[in-house]
């Protein structure tokens, strides 16, 4: 009889203790901090403090195993690296997207390369006009030019002095067939470097095309 009430005792007293235990599940849960300092000694503290902050520290449970990790505080310099990196992955991004919708209005709005074809050669044909027209201005300022040289050689020939009128006139018409040549070498320049852009556009069009027809679900 006896022996039953001890064991009767000792099931109430297990029961009481699990209670407990379900009401305080922190006791049986409990979270410390670890860190190491510069020397690589360990520090364990169930607060964190400001050293372990500055030096990244890991949160431990009660079975001693790392739940998770957190990196030290960066110094004002890593910080302003950390930021510079983040805004230039950031514009590489905005960078990679705008090009991404350029190529698909590139190919929304040529729908086949005959199409694209005849748009740059349009374009072509709107810097050689411009080419054009600048050319036979200068082909008449150089006439005139040429005319005035002609009425001062005259006169310097006949041992006649020539007036500054014609002087000036002259200086003004060279400055203008400089002017005027000046903007046919730019005219020139510009139209080379947009038959060469256009020949780099036309490659990138027939890789999108190609990666368009070989991913045709994409």
């Amino acid at each position: 009889m006896r022996a039953a009430r001890y064991i009767l005792a000792g099931a109430v007293l297990c029961i009481g203790t699990a209670a407990l235990a379900q009401k305080n599940p922190a006791n049986n849960n409990a979270y410390r901090y670890r860190w190491k300092d510069a020397s690589g000694q360990s520090y364990f503290s169930d607060s964190l403090t400001s050293e372990a902050m500055k030096a990244g520290y890991d949160v431990v449970n009660s079975q001693g195993l790392v739940v998770r990790h957190v990196d030290r505080q960066l110094t004002a310099a890593e910080r302003a690296a950390a930021k510079k990196v983040a805004e230039q992955k950031a514009a590489e991004e905005q960078a990679r997207q705008q090009k991404q919708r350029e190529d698909a209005q590139m190919l929304n709005a040529y729908p086949t390369e005959a199409d694209f074809t005849a748009a740059k050669n349009a374009e072509l044909d709107t810097f050689e006009q411009a080419a054009r027209t600048t050319r036979l201005n200068l082909q008449g300022q150089e006439k005139s030019l040429a005319d005035l040289l002609n009425r001062a050689g005259d006169l310097e020939r006949a041992k006649q002095q020539v007036p500054k009128y014609l002087t000036d006139r002259i200086t003004e018409q060279r400055n203008t067939v400089a002017a005027l040549r000046a903007t046919l070498q730019r005219q020139q320049e510009a139209k080379e470097a947009a038959r060469v852009n256009t020949e780099a556009q036309l490659r990138h069009y027939r890789e999108l095309k190609a990666a368009d027809a070989a991913n045709p679900g994409r």
